[in-house]
């Protein structure tokens, strides 16, 4: 009886889970080694704050209320980077058509490239909020406001990591992808601009609780679409 359960085949979830993990490791393990993709989302990131920094001299009560508009801004467009580069890479270097004729359900290299993504994207997350602390002289570890970070990140990139998926075919891939990208994450942004800015001011939880729930079902919502999808938008 013992024998036979450690010989027993891998459940269909096992092993769905092992590509994923496969993939994020193989996406990890490439940037190791090259320090391309992180690398210029982080200087495209920090290049933002800089701007922001020298161009809105403004007083400490003026930039409290502008700081969630100023850290999402530079989370989307550093993220914008490297998910064009994630998918781009995959491209130029053959390693997609690898990927689509593995025998794992294409779903798999979707929840692998969103978890990867998450991990550069989360990586600049981490450097850009002391230094935008120390820049503006303001105090961001602010409880509820990494959550709200989280959920805001991960709709972003499940839309991202998809609609990057389709614009890799096209010459344009580069422009193509913020023209798809913004208009549809545009509805995540939003809850969690105004979430963001509620907890930095010391607003009562209840009062943007509205926001944070729009936020998860953003989330639930188009992580499931981009499941049902992904393998018709590799196909084409």
């Amino acid at each position: 009886m013992a024998e036979a359960g450690l010989n027993a085949p891998p459940t269909r979830g096992s092993t769905f889970l092992r590509a994923v993990g496969a993939v994020v490791w193989k996406d990890l393990a490439a940037e190791l080694r090259s320090r391309e993709l992180l690398g210029a989302m982080l200087v495209f990131a920090l290049l933002v704050l800089l701007i922001f920094n020298f161009a809105l001299e403004l007083d400490v009560r003026t930039r409290a209320t502008i700081t969630a508009g100023v850290l999402w801004v530079t989370f989307v467009f550093a993220g914008t980077l490297g998910l064009n580069r994630s998918m781009a890479v995959e491209k130029d270097r053959g390693c997609l058509d690898g990927l689509l004729l593995a025998p794992v359900d294409r779903s798999a290299i979707y929840f692998g490239k969103v978890g990867a993504n998450l991990a550069f994207l989360w990586i600049v997350v981490a450097i850009v909020l002391p230094i935008y602390s120390l820049l503006y002289n303001t105090n961001l570890f602010v409880p509820g406001l990494l959550g709200v970070i989280v959920l805001g990140t991960i709709g972003y990139v499940a839309v991202g990591t998809l609609l990057a998926a389709m614009a890799v075919q096209a010459r344009t891939r580069d422009v193509l992808l913020p023209i798809l990208l913004f208009p549809v994450v545009l509805p995540a942004l939003i809850p969690a601009v105004k979430a963001s800015t509620g907890l930095l001011q010391g607003v009562p939880l209840a009062d943007i609780d509205t926001w944070i729930r729009l936020l998860v079902a953003y989330d639930v919502i188009f992580l499931v679409v981009a499941w049902w999808v992904f393998d018709y938008v590799v196909e084409e």
